[in-house]
């Protein structure tokens, strides 16, 4: 009776076991349908031959995800409307928002992900059909925080590989430079010309792409992090700031609150940078307009007066970002690109601008995905 009763669960838990293994591995294809629509909504300056800084502010959400193909004809959309509008030539610098390379981390994943009603859901669904890429990420997670440190890394090569496919594939596609937002990975670098993932902490890192689809110089990974992420997001607090030389004049990249710190203007003023790009993130609905946290954690820089709560959200960026206002920065233009969209039960809610004389310009509307740019 003993081994009838073994035999019978051992068979009980192969089959378990085998339908659980043939359900993580389905991935069907979910319709798909999403607004490719763009709007030029800020456009300064007389175009010239010294080329522009072209700002995509996409709508995104979570199917636009489904697949790396998927997020390309969305993207590759809203460069063709800039094109046909005659804002893409061989001396562009485009800049995408930060993030929009981290949320690779859910391509090809179950139709119950993208169907989930919150973003805690949505990462149950992540590790439970990815078991053993979700175990190993747990072992080898760095920090306090291991659930989302393992959620951000179990797929860190794949997310690399597609995030370079991806963005370097448009900017050769579309014959321009590309700054490509942001993406979250395990220590990246740039090795015989392609993205690698390391093994240590958490970086969110941006890469500009050359018009030949090749990475410019090393990732720019942030050095002030929210506090929010500090948990997850490591703070780089070694590598120099990159400036990288483009058709339009050297460029800076600043992901996020890296452009509130006064300091990385004048690092960036020593290497020569012309044009700043400054890929951000603001999370949460209505928070643009909500009153500003401060540096939420992080040390405040003492050239900086500004207190929590004397502005809202959207004021405190205007006015902590420097870009091309003098003497803060020598720089002749810049622009802040922020993600939006509704990802699960997260919204967003950063409005993006752009400097240019000394003066900021900016789109008051709060919704739908918005063209940026100034001619140099």
């Amino acid at each position: 009776m003993r081994k009838l009763l073994y035999l019978t669960f051992s068979m009980a838990l192969v089959a378990v076991l085998t339908t659980y293994a043939m359900w993580a591995a389905d991935r069907p294809a979910g319709h798909y349908l999403s607004d490719l629509r763009i709007k030029l909504a800020v456009d300064q300056g007389t175009p010239a031959d010294r080329g522009n800084l072209l700002g995509i502010q996409p709508e995104l959400f979570p199917t636009d995800y489904q697949s790396p193909d998927r997020l390309h004809r969305k993207l590759a959309a809203y460069l063709q409307q800039a094109q046909n509008q005659g804002l893409l030539n061989d001396k562009t610098v485009v800049v995408l928002p930060e993030n929009v390379g981290t949320w690779l981390m859910i391509s090809g994943e179950k139709d119950e992900l993208y169907q989930a009603a919150t973003f805690t859901e949505a990462m149950n669904w992540l590790a439970a059909s990815n078991p053993l890429l979700f175990a190993r990420a747990w072992l080898n997670a760095k920090g306090s925080d291991r659930l989302n440190d393992a959620h951000l890394r179990m797929k860190s090569k794949a997310m690399a590989k597609d995030y370079q496919a991806l963005f370097g594939g448009l900017a050769k596609e579309f014959h321009v430079t590309l700054v490509a937002g942001s993406i979250v990975l395990p220590e990246p670098s740039i090795r015989d010309g392609q993205l690698k993932p390391g093994s240590g902490p958490l970086f969110n890192s941006s890469v500009v792409f050359g018009s030949d689809g090749v990475p410019l110089g090393q990732p720019q990974r942030q050095m002030h992090p929210i506090f929010d992420l500090r948990d997850v997001i490591d703070a780089e607090d070694k590598q120099a700031i990159n400036v990288v030389d483009t058709p339009a004049g050297r460029l800076g990249v600043l992901i996020g609150s890296d452009s509130w710190y006064p300091d990385n203007y004048r690092k960036l003023d020593e290497q020569g940078a012309q044009i700043i790009a400054v890929p951000a993130y603001v999370s949460g609905h209505d928070a643009w307009d909500k009153p500003w946290r401060g540096y939420k954690g992080s040390s405040t820089p003492g050239s900086v007066s500004l207190k929590p709560g004397e502005v809202s959200e959207g004021q405190a960026w205007h006015r902590l970002t420097l870009i091309a206002q003098p003497p803060s920065s020598r720089a002749i233009a810049g622009m802040s690109v922020f993600l939006r969209g509704q990802l699960w039960d997260k919204s967003s809610a950063g409005q993006s601008f752009l400097s240019s004389n000394g003066q900021q310009f900016a789109d008051g509307e709060a919704r739908g995905a918005r063209l940026l740019n100034v001619w140099l």
